[in-house]
């Protein structure tokens, strides 16, 4: 993990007596972080163009949401001032729901109001967290996911892997459905039932409705403040994985309109979704680049892991 919390000046200043601007920074350590100013001289635009503080949090499509990052977060809404209107500009696989929750209200906790742009993708836990949000932004790229949670359990080498909720149950029911229709249990399943336990069954049931639960509830607290039922029904479809048959389905913003959520839905050609396309081009590429999982950066905080 590397990271600095220097404020970083959105001008540069005047040498004197010369006539040149220069960074405030040293030239040889402006060079070696010019990649972060960069991105950060971006940041501070958009924050200027929307009045709203920006707070960034990228990560590589498999690096997901996890209590590890938690404390690393808090140090985004370090300098937000409490009561700010604060934008997070979220890109994500998903993860722990316990721990996207710990993020949206420790978001909720420094601000007025809430909203989250979604440049790229923020997927089933990263949907939740956009549920909790008075609005969402998204143009043609973006995406949102099913709220399937990711169950953690161990793989054949002994390292913890994520899985979509919903398969096991889907995979136990398969089985269920072949024995009943040939009479008997097929030695083939054997394998498979030993890691499909009652105990791990009923952790997915119950991680499924909480998912449900975390979406309608912060849904009812905002986006549909004056209608507990609509937030319901955009819970409930969000979780249902049979009408999208895959975990990893894409809701773009039509869609997620259509479904009931607070969308801001910027053209293509929209000033601010250029700017905020063209920073996210930055991550992308910072993390492929660096094959770093996450970057959080915000006006002072940027750290990368």
């Amino acid at each position: 993990m590397t990271g600095t919390s220097e404020e970083t000046p959105p001008e540069p200043r005047e040498a004197s007596g010369a006539g040149f601007e220069h960074p405030t920074q040293t030239p040889y350590f402006h060079a070696l972080e010019r990649e972060r100013y960069s991105r950060q001289t971006q940041l501070r635009a958009i924050e200027k163009h929307t009045g709203r503080r920006l707070i960034c949090f990228a990560s590589s499509p498999y690096a997901e949401i996890t209590r590890d990052i938690i404390t690393v977060f808090a140090d985004l809404l370090h300098d937000v001032d409490k009561g700010a209107d604060l934008d997070l500009l979220l890109n994500t696989p998903g993860g722990d729901i316990d721990a996207a929750e710990k993020l949206v209200i420790m978001c909720r906790s420094r601000c007025k109001s809430f909203r989250i742009i979604v440049p790229e993708s923020a997927k089933s836990a990263g949907t939740m967290m956009c549920c909790a949000a008075d609005s969402i932004v998204m143009g043609f790229a973006s995406e949102l996911g099913p709220i399937d949670p990711q169950i953690y359990v161990p793989d054949s080498n002994g390292r913890t892997i994520s899985r979509p909720a919903h398969s096991f149950l889907a995979g136990f029911d398969e089985i269920k459905d072949a024995t009943q229709k040939a009479g008997e249990l097929s030695p083939a399943y054997y394998p498979l039932l030993d890691k499909l336990d009652p105990a791990l069954l009923e952790f997915c049931r119950t991680s499924i409705k909480r998912a449900e639960q975390f979406a309608g509830n912060w849904l009812k607290k905002y986006q549909c403040k004056d209608d507990a039922k609509k937030a319901e029904r955009i819970a409930a479809h969000l979780g249902d994985v049979t009408r999208f048959r895959s975990h990893g389905a894409a809701i773009n913003a039509k869609e997620a309109r259509e479904i009931g959520l607070e969308i801001e839905e910027l053209d293509h050609e929209n000033q601010l979704w250029e700017a905020i396309w063209r920073l996210w081009c930055e991550y992308d590429l910072a993390l492929r680049r660096n094959n770093w999982g996450y970057i959080f950066e915000g006006r002072k905080a940027s750290i990368v892991w």
